[in-house]
């Protein structure tokens, strides 16, 4: 006898595909959820390694620039030093020349004129005196124009006052002329041979040893 099956069996296949369709779908929606979550923790992974070599780079940055700092502190302080040494070195060179700039004012000044007072500034030397006439202050003049530590002579003033009936106040400017070095320490040397010559001759006279 043949079996004839009356249930609804079209219904149940219909539910059957529905329900391999949701847990397809189901299974779909969880993997997309997973690989979503792998996909921002790699990349989140990629993102804090970043973050971590760009602080170690700010940080490596930050001690570049104390170093830096460091080394422009040491070539400001060499500068100093360079320009302290440069001073000194040019004052060492300037002791002798300022012997010779007075010893060569007493050599121009001329008969009937004297000296009050004697400036400096730089190279820049002014010089104020008194002087019985005008024409003693021209012979200074010249004389500080044919001289070999002084030149370009400019007269300033030139004025008599009236409880100084003998002479004439006058004021005038020159420029001192800078020694070579190399003059300048063969200057400096003859003075020092000459201080232990004297010292020796010193040493004779009391007896002692050169």
């Amino acid at each position: 006898m043949p079996r004839i099956n009356l249930l609804p069996w079209r219904e149940a296949q219909r539910k059957e595909r529905k329900l391999a369709f949701l847990v397809s779908l189901g299974i779909a929606g969880v993997a997309a959820l997973v690989t979503t979550f792998m996909f921002n923790l790699y990349f989140n992974s990629k993102l804090d390694a970043q973050e971590a070599r760009n602080e170690r780079l700010r940080d490596e940055i930050r001690v570049l620039d104390k170093q830096i700092e460091k080394i422009n502190d040491l070539e400001q302080q060499k500068q100093n030093f360079i320009a302290r040494m440069e001073v000194i070195e040019k004052l060492q060179r300037s002791r002798p020349e300022i012997v010779h700039v007075f010893d060569e004012l007493v050599r121009t000044l001329p008969d009937g004129a004297y000296l009050t007072a004697v400036t400096q500034q730089s190279s820049r030397l002014k010089i104020e005196g008194v002087a019985q006439s005008s024409t003693r202050v021209s012979t200074f003049m010249r004389n500080i124009d044919a001289s070999q530590w002084l030149r370009n002579p400019e007269l300033d003033i030139v004025e008599t006052k009236a409880n100084q009936p003998l002479g004439a106040n006058f004021t005038l400017f020159a420029d001192q002329i800078s020694m070579p070095a190399a003059d300048a320490k063969d200057d400096d040397g003859k003075t020092k041979g000459k201080t232990q010559n004297q010292r020796s001759r010193q040493a004779r006279a009391e007896g002692g040893k050169p």
